[in-house]
This record gives C-alpha cells, structure tokens and sequence, in this order.
C-alpha cells in the first residue's frame, strides 16, 4: 500500500481529541505549508489561514460552532478565510499575482482578459465570489488534512457554524473575505471509528 493510500485511510473526521497533546510546532508549520503550497484556480491563492490559539477565544469560537469539542479539545483550530474583493477581476491583487508570472505583456494582458471572461460567464451566473473562492479553499483543507495524516496527525473539517458569529468573534472584514470552512488538528483519543464509503462502481462511470 502506497503511503499516500494509508493517510488516506488513517485520515477521519476525527470527534474526540487528545487535548493534552499538543502538535510540534515544526510539524504544525508543515500543515500550514501543505495548504500554501494546494493548486488554485487561475493561481489565485484564494484563501487566509487565521490559527485560533488564545485559550478564552477558542471557547468562544467553540460557542460559534455549535459548542462542538474539537474545537477547544484539538491542538489547534483553524479559520479559513475565502478571499471575495482581492480575486475580482482588475483588482491589484489579481493584476500583482498575473504579474509575478513574468509573461510579455501582450500575454500578460490576454489572461486577464480570459479571467475577466470567465468571471462573467462562468462565476456569476450560478455562483458568487465568496463561493468560488470557498471553492479553492477546500483544495487547501484537503492538502492539509492529508499530509497531517501522513504525520500521523489527526483532524477535523468543520462546517457547523454561524458563518456571522463566527466573522464578528473575530473581527473579519467581510468585504474582503468570508469563512469558508473551520479545521481543528491534533491527535485522537481512543481508536479510530470505521471509515464507511460506498463501492467504487457505484461512483464511477466510463463513457
């Protein structure tokens, strides 16, 4: 079995922490880079990691996510924060990020134009900023949820939350971004619950 396999299948929505344990700060710091380093669309880097780490806060944010454990229990608890004016388009932002490829400007200009395009054509009408941006957001959730896992790390995506409660506890400009999703990581306390998925036939088709 490949190792990435058995991160795969050591990897659960982990419900009971460890809160003793705490995740050395080299390893948390790979977490972090995982996500970083996730695929985007257009390379737009669409998200902002905000680690809860003040002892008072996280039970306020516990509060704010339905009083679910994990998030005062695990070791550390993440907000992830969806970019929405940064990724319009003709904002510096996505003008500095194109730029930095070092195209011929022609080049250059013509993505921006693509990204306008597909902005109109592909985005607005069925869905908004903020959920185009969530959208990337959870490559990144992904990336990091896996490679902890391969450390040996356990975590916990959590969408049970109020999204405002959530953004007004900690202070988020919700013109520049909304929380897309919240993920604590720290290590279990007691055996792993079954990992129950559907066959692979009953998923997959070929045409």
């Amino acid at each position: 079995m490949s190792s990435f396999m058995q991160a795969m299948n050591f990897r659960h929505a982990c419900k009971k922490f460890d809160p003793v344990r705490q995740i050395p700060a080299d390893a948390f710091q790979q977490i972090l880079e995982f996500g970083r380093l996730s695929p985007s669309s257009f390379g737009m880097e669409h998200w902002h990691f905000v680690v809860v780490q003040t002892p008072a806060l996280r039970e306020k944010l516990r509060e704010a996510c339905w009083s679910q454990p994990q998030i005062t229990e695990s070791s550390h608890a993440v907000v992830i924060l969806a970019k929405t004016a940064a990724v319009e388009p003709g904002s510096e932002y996505v003008q500095r990020l194109f730029g930095r490829r070092g195209l011929p400007a022609e080049a250059e200009q013509a993505y921006l134009a693509r990204y306008a395009a597909h902005n109109d054509s592909e985005i607005k009408p069925y869905i908004n900023t903020f959920a185009w941006s969530s959208k990337q957001c959870y490559l990144a959730l992904a990336n990091m949820m896996t490679g902890a896992a391969s450390m040996g790390i356990d975590s916990c995506p959590i969408e049970g939350f109020s999204k405002s409660g959530v953004e007004t506890l900690l202070g988020i400009d919700t013109s520049q971004y909304g929380v897309a999703v919240i993920v604590t990581f720290g290590y279990r306390a007691g055996e792993q619950t079954p990992k129950l998925r559907q066959p692979l036939a009953d998923m997959v088709e070929y045409r």
